[in-house]
């Protein structure tokens, strides 16, 4: 409670300086991993674009209510999430953002093509690299290897930064969402649509009674991104 009070008094406080622009100030977002990549880097870029003077400070989390605990105890005003499946959280406003499918991300020179659909079948033979048992990218990996498709865990991480750098130093391929895309093709890395396949959905969440003006500022421009992947989708 006393953090939501603090959190008042910044808002009146960033309200009366915000009469003439966002100039100063600072805007919290919980967030887990696959979506702090993407569309956290786009709206961190344009927010910057529009506001240079207000920082976007991130708090890493890294399950669904986890996010929700950071926003409801007042440590962030904003959580960025992915989940198996929409969220519908008690007392707090969710703004749908976008779906991610998941993709297979490997290093160049394997038997997987850039861009070409695969199925899980194809996968037979390969080492994968997973997270951690809970995650909806590990049951999608355990879904690969209970096919009978002759595939192994090689190894299995807890921290999503490790992942791209084992893929490219060939330790096997990793199953990711598709937030990862961007990144990894830059890298060097072959990414390749998979079929069929589960999707992240991905949220913002937020207590509206508590939110200072340049966290209203930053999740009118999600829900101006949203509008605009509904569209493209």
């Amino acid at each position: 409670p006393s953090r939501r009070v603090l959190r008042d008094l910044a808002a009146v406080r960033d309200t009366a300086a915000a009469l003439t622009g966002l100039h100063s100030g600072t805007v919290e977002v919980a967030t887990m991993p696959s979506p702090g990549i993407e569309p956290l880097t786009t709206l961190i870029h344009r927010f910057a674009e529009l506001h240079p003077s207000v920082t976007v400070s991130t708090h890493a989390a890294f399950t669904p209510d986890e996010v929700l605990s950071l926003v409801r105890r007042g440590a962030c005003e904003l959580g960025l999430l992915g989940s198996a499946a929409p969220v519908h959280p008690t007392g707090l406003d969710v703004l749908h953002v976008e779906d991610q499918p998941f993709v297979v991300v490997a290093a160049p020179g394997e038997a997987i093509e850039d861009d070409v659909t695969i199925r899980p079948e194809d996968l037979a033979g390969q080492k994968l690299i997973a997270s951690r048992t809970g995650s909806l990218m590990r049951h999608i990996v355990d879904d690969i290897t209970a096919g009978g498709t002759d595939t192994q865990i090689v190894t299995v991480v807890d921290h999503r930064t490790s992942i791209l750098p084992l893929v490219l130093t060939g330790v096997g391929v990793a199953v990711l969402p598709s937030a990862w895309t961007r990144l990894a093709r830059r890298c060097g890395a072959v990414v390749a649509p998979i079929e069929p396949t589960a999707h992240l959905h991905v949220a913002m969440v937020s207590l509206p009674a508590h939110l200072t003006p340049a966290a209203r500022a930053f999740l009118a421009l999600t829900e101006s991104l949203a509008r605009r992947r509904a569209r493209d989708a």
